[in-house]
């Protein structure tokens, strides 16, 4: 055989079984993508994002459109050639897997901290909006978790709502703790509670708590670094909205579309067109009072933006850094600490006075 041949059969090759090394060969990383975006003030298979009922709502237009990234899952580990091509992506982020995935976690628990995370998101894109409205509501004090294994296991239930303990009404969570720690490890505490499944029925139907209650004895433990008198929950709060709200948006997790959802809400609750017909984009979580905190996967979200066709990002100040070093072209991103400097933002584009908007700076 020629040497000619022979070198160039060699190569050649020598070129599949790298290609073939590298298809085979698993990495521990991950890939971020741009995900859908989805208009908070229209529809999602064919139902709307947000339904309002009991209340008087107004038309709304343009857009106000939550963001998302497309992650690979738990269990899908990719290869080299796939990791090296996300790694010299513009619209792709490869990461360590376990950024995403501690080794602890399983893919159900992930599943289930994602939906919880979407839960919470939603209440709170509910009470920020109502009360940036002024409009009254109602917050109970509930067993937002119950400790494995802890003396309250099998005697309270999340979503309990707590009315007393020891005969002291509770109109805060941290009231919970103050009671339970009058007592000494060992001794008896009585909590009066309306049973999960009731109160929640009665939240839906915007109804004040049954009067009808139960009380719960739990004999308290001690906690290992203090020994002060422990029952084993972690309180939350649930509210009563005095009409109905529904945010619809399956296959969606975590918490980051809050800011977005209580936009929404504003804007279909109020007369004020919000955008001006505007196109605006934007993520952000958002708690009780209006506060907008961090997400990730941010310049994901902004691609995706920009593809849909985006002319504003409502951007975190936390993130602002990383959105602006790669800003997708014809994309302004806005940044905003709270519902209100969202508000006072969406103010500036409808009327035109782009200008003063407060912009993202590169770190």
């Amino acid at each position: 055989m020629p040497r000619r041949t022979a070198t160039l059969l060699t190569s050649t090759l020598l070129l599949i079984a790298l290609l073939t090394a590298g298809v085979l060969a698993k990495v521990p990383y991950s890939e971020l993508s741009p995900g859908p975006t989805v208009n908070t003030l229209g529809d999602y298979s064919d139902e709307p994002v947000l339904s309002i009922d009991g209340h008087e709502t107004y038309e709304a237009t343009g857009h106000l459109n939550m963001t998302t990234v497309r992650v690979t899952g738990i269990n899908y580990r990719m290869n080299l050639l796939e990791a090296m091509a996300g790694w010299f992506a513009d619209d792709r982020a490869v990461v360590p897997h376990r950024t995403l995935y501690p080794d602890d976690v399983s893919a159900d628990e992930v599943e289930q901290e994602n939906a919880e995370q979407f839960s919470r998101s939603q209440e709170s894109a509910k009470v920020a909006a109502l009360n940036e409205l002024g409009i009254d509501f109602t917050t109970q004090t509930i067993v937002d978790s119950v400790v494995k294994d802890s003396p309250s296991e099998g005697k309270l239930h999340a979503g309990d709502a707590i009315v007393a303990v020891d005969g002291t009404k509770i109109s805060d969570p941290g009231q919970v703790a103050e009671e339970v720690t009058k007592h000494t490890a060992g001794e008896d505490v009585v909590f009066t509670i309306v049973p999960a499944d009731e109160a929640e029925a009665a939240r839906d139907a915007g109804r004040e708590l049954p009067s009808q209650t139960r009380d719960v004895t739990i004999t308290t433990g001690g906690a290992q670094d203090d020994g002060r008198a422990i029952v084993g929950i972690v309180a939350g709060v649930a509210h009563t909205f005095p009409f109905t709200i529904d945010i619809e948006l399956a296959d969606v997790g975590g918490p980051s579309a809050g800011l977005m959802f209580s936009l929404g809400l504003i804007d279909k609750l109020s007369p004020e067109d919000l955008t001006g017909g505007a196109f605006v984009a934007g993520t952000g979580t958002i708690d009780d009072v209006g506060t907008v905190g961090p997400i990730g996967g941010v310049t994901m979200k902004t691609i995706a933006a920009r593809d849909a066709g985006a002319e504003y990002f409502l951007t975190p100040k936390d993130n602002c850094a990383a959105a602006a070093a790669d800003t997708p072209g014809g994309l302004t991103l806005v940044e905003v600490e709270n519902l209100q400097g969202a508000l006072d933002a969406l103010e500036l584009i409808r009327t035109g006075d782009t200008d003063a908007l407060p912009r993202c700076a590169k770190g």
